[in-house]
Order: structure tokens, then sequence, then C-alpha cells
């Protein structure tokens, strides 16, 4: 049989299993070990040895060059709105299916999307990094006990952030978050290779949520590069960035491991069902991330004037 791990709320074979709170959430399939995956009777089949109907998975991430994954299995994955992440050698995210019919008016919300005035995208823009540099100046009081100025620095956001206070924050931020001499950077050493796997699977999850509701993750509303497919998913991300910088500062506190293990990728993968808070409710992330995309997609229909961002800490 294959080897099965139960946490709080990821299931292994190396897989990973996602529950909370009594609420039906998509499961999370983290697969480490060499395996063949195909699909019966609406069913994913992992080897023989077991098998999860596939209405239920909402990320498959497969971490293992030896993994075989059948064209029946992946069309089935991306029609049932699974998220399936393939990792690099690094064993780090890099690239991501995702279902690309997967709302009855797509069309249309295609057209409002890139119709969407210059004007518009600066005021979503302009929210968008209020929340970030507000939910870092939470984080870092959080981590310091100490006040800071990120509320001043949020207050002074312009449309468009024209003067680049989400710089200017991410530049306080980082010289407080670690210590002395720590550089936040892409392919930089340790914490790095945390926050680096942590962003990841919040890109893929907004991704996920933001094809849900027809949207275009191509076509961003600030993210402009040709070659980046997930524009839109790395703008609406930016405010639930703060989840993955406390989760990885936890696990620096709690554990000595420098390097990526099944057991600390399980516990960055729980940011998934992390919970957060709306007004009238609290919400697991993967969930308010739905509600976020949803609202996105009001905002330019002009049903809506902001995105609907949750508070990450009530």
């Amino acid at each position: 049989m294959m080897n099965t791990v139960f946490r709080k709320d990821v299931l292994f074979y190396g897989l990973t299993l996602v529950e909370n709170n009594n609420i039906m959430l998509k499961k999370t399939i983290l697969l480490e070990n060499k395996a063949s995956l195909s699909t019966k009777n609406l069913q994913l089949v992992i080897k023989t040895d077991a098998s999860v109907p596939i209405e239920d998975i909402g990320f498959l991430v497969i971490d293992n060059s030896e993994i075989y994954l059948s064209i029946p299995a992946m069309n089935l994955l991306i029609e049932n709105n699974s998220c399936v992440i393939i990792c690099n050698a690094n064993h780090l995210p890099n690239g991501m299916f995702l279902n690309l019919n997967s709302h009855h008016i797509q069309q249309e919300i295609f057209k409002n999307q890139i119709d969407a005035s210059i004007p518009l995208k600066k005021q979503l823009w302009q929210q968008t990094i209020v929340e970030k540099i507000t939910n870092q100046g939470i984080l870092l009081e959080k981590i310091t006990g100490s006040s800071n100025s990120f509320a001043f620095l949020a207050s002074k956001v312009l449309s468009g952030d024209s003067t680049n206070m989400e710089g200017v924050a991410a530049s306080q931020f980082w010289k407080s978050y670690y210590e002395k001499g720590f550089k936040r950077e892409r392919f930089g050493d340790y914490p790095n290779n945390f926050l680096n796997y942590g962003y990841a699977i919040l890109r893929a999850a907004t991704a996920r949520a933001l094809s849900g509701s027809g949207l275009l993750n191509t076509l961003g509303i600030h993210h402009k590069s040709k070659y980046n497919a997930f524009a839109l998913a790395d703008d609406i991300m930016e405010p639930f960035r703060p989840i993955v910088d406390e989760k990885v500062y936890e696990l620096m506190q709690n554990y000595d491991e420098q390097e990526l293990n099944t057991l600390l990728k399980s516990e960055l993968l729980q940011i998934l069902t992390r919970t957060v808070y709306f007004k009238e409710e609290k919400s697991p992330l993967m969930v308010a991330l739905q509600k976020t995309a949803s609202s996105l997609q009001q905002c330019y229909t002009g049903d809506r004037k902001k995105i609907k961002y949750p508070k990450l800490w009530n």
C-alpha cells in the first residue's frame, strides 16, 4: 500500500486532504512518490491503491518527475476546475493547468475585462496596494510587538500607486521581517525558498479562483509582462501575501530545517484553509479567493466599485 500520512488539514501519499471546521472544501493532493494517475468512474485513481472523487479535488501538486498522468485524467480534472501544479527539480511549483472554459458567459466577461478603462484599473490597483500595505503593517506589528508607519503609508497610496508606496512599504517590511541583512529574492537563500513555495501555492489558488469567475488571468490590472500568463493572479494575490509571510515566520520559529521537506510543504499548503474574515462571515482562504475574484468581475461590469478583500486577522 502507498504510504499515507494524515495531518490537520492535509493528506499525503506523499497526499494531502483539505477540510476545515466541517466545511467541505476542495481537497489538495500533494504527490511526491513515483505514481501512475488515471481515471475510472469519475475517480482519480493513484496506482491501484487509492482513488479520490475528482469533483472533490481543488489542487493537485505533482512533485516527482516520474509521475504519469493520463490525458483523460487531466481533462477530467480541468473540467472540474481543479488546478494541476507541476513542480521543478528544486521541488518548487513551476507551472499550472487551469480550466479555460469555466464560466457560462465567459466571452462577455473577457470583453468587459479587455475594455476596462485605465482609470478603473488604476483605482483597482490603488485598492489592492492599500490592502497589501495595511496587512503588512498588521503582521509586522504582530511579529515585532512594536507599532509602525504602515497605516500612514497605506493612506498615501494614490491612484495606480503612482508614487510607489508598495516599494517603500516592501523595503521597510523586509528589513524588519527576518534579520538584518536578509534580502528578499526569488532565487535567494533561506527563507526565500519557503516564501517562494508559499507564494507559488497562493498564486495557483488565486489563478484558479479568477478562472472560475470567468476572468482572463493573462490580462492584469497592473502587471503587464508579455511573458506572464498569470498577470491578473499576480495582481490580486498581493494583499494575501502576508498570509504566506506569517506562515513562513512561524515555521522559522518552530523548525531548524532550512530545506523544504514533506512536513514543511504540508505546513505551507495549509494556508489554503487558513481562516480570513469578511464583515458578515469568516471563510477559508480558498473560498475567500472565490469571493474576491467574483467581486473583481463585478467591478469590470460596473456592478461594484471596490474589490472585496477580506481581513486576514480578526
